[in-house]
């Protein structure tokens, strides 16, 4: 569904600061500052089919990736992933990459156009999470709670984990679709909230609505005390939501290790949408003690989907047109700005023919 009558930019607490900073990263890159993606030694030997056997990236503790799971069975052999360190925003994820210090970022789709649109030199290569009936984000209340309308969000503040990414175009679309005015609007306050605090802030009344996301939530729902006030699911649907992106550049010097980051993404995918769902949490609790971070696995308990929409993490023309189409509505984009084919690209994904198959 597109959406009706989006808020006009601006009317919420924006994140423009990190939106310039991110321009300003994507032009240092497109300039040449940043680091050399061909600095590192490129494979030898049996294994020198590939540019490089070495993929850095940041992570999230707590939870296992889809690209994190593949290397576990085996099928981003032999290239290894490198972990460099924890985020906890798509946005930022995706800042690494523009920089250099990372090889692939992974991040909600409306902020990569907005990266897109900032000169970023990415490009989306497979579809890694989404929404559907077992994994969504809900903006959730205590029971006793007030609010159970747009409008008694006035004045309210809301949880998220960053600005500018999927949660803020969630309660956007959530206040347009009942008719807030704009000068209502600017007065919902977003609060930065890592994802792990988000629930504990709701209990302890220092935020008045929190999002939580799938096994977050779960968790959160299973302690009991709260109810959902929307959810990403009820706004769209079924939606692949987030996509994994490289540097344009780095493609072009490492093809054979893009196309193997892909199609290894994608096995895991469908390994995870078609095994036993008991299967896939005793993999990735095996895989969280294996890699020794320290971690706590009582979240990951709750896993049930990626959520990702399209076979193999397939990226459909809906799931950046609708964005897109949002944006030019809201003044952020002008029509025909971005176009599709520089957003993103099936080309690596195994499961691009089966779609052609008639």
């Amino acid at each position: 569904m597109i959406p009706s009558r989006p808020v006009r930019p601006g009317l919420l607490h924006p994140a423009l600061p990190a939106v310039f900073l991110l321009a300003l990263l994507a032009l240092c890159g497109a300039a040449g500052c940043s680091r050399d993606e061909g600095s590192r030694a490129s494979a030898a030997g049996p294994e020198g089919e590939f540019e490089t056997l070495e993929l850095r990236y940041q992570g999230n503790n707590g939870t296992v990736s889809p690209i994190e799971l593949a290397e576990d069975l085996g099928y981003l052999a032999p290239i290894r992933l490198n972990f460099v360190g924890s985020t906890v925003s798509g946005p930022q994820s995706v800042q690494a990459v523009v920089t250099g210090d990372t090889d692939f970022g992974g991040a909600f789709n409306g902020a990569i156009i907005k990266l897109i649109a900032a000169k970023a030199p990415i490009v989306a290569v497979v579809g890694y999470y989404g929404v559907d009936e077992h994994r969504q984000s809900g903006f959730y209340v205590l029971n006793d709670s007030p609010l159970r309308t747009a409008r008694d969000l006035l004045d309210r503040s809301i949880s998220m984990n960053t600005l500018g990414a999927h949660s803020e175009f969630m309660v956007k679309e959530f206040l347009s679709r009942n008719q807030l005015a704009p000068e209502e609007a600017r007065r919902v306050t977003l609060l930065v909230v890592p994802p792990v605090n988000g629930e504990q802030l709701l209990r302890e009344k220092q935020v008045d609505v929190a999002s939580l996301s799938d096994i977050y939530r779960d968790r959160a729902l299973e302690r009991g005390g709260i109810r959902p006030l929307f959810s990403d699911y009820e706004l769209y649907g079924k939606f692949t939501a987030g996509s994994y992106v490289m540097k344009t550049s780095f493609i072009k010097k490492n093809p054979r290790t893009a196309r193997r980051f892909v199609e290894a993404t994608a096995r895991a995918i469908e390994w995870a949408r078609s095994t036993p769902r008991e299967t896939v949490v005793a993999r990735c609790i095996a895989l969280m003690k294996k890699r020794g971070r320290n971690e706590e696995d009582s979240a990951i308990k709750y896993w049930r989907s990626y959520g990702v929409a399209g076979k193999g993490g397939l990226i459909a023309e809906r799931d950046f047109q609708i964005w897109i189409d949002w944006m030019v509505r809201s003044g952020e984009l002008k029509p025909g700005e971005i176009a599709l084919d520089r957003v993103y690209t099936n080309e690596f994904n195994p499961y691009a023919n089966e779609q052609a198959t008639p």
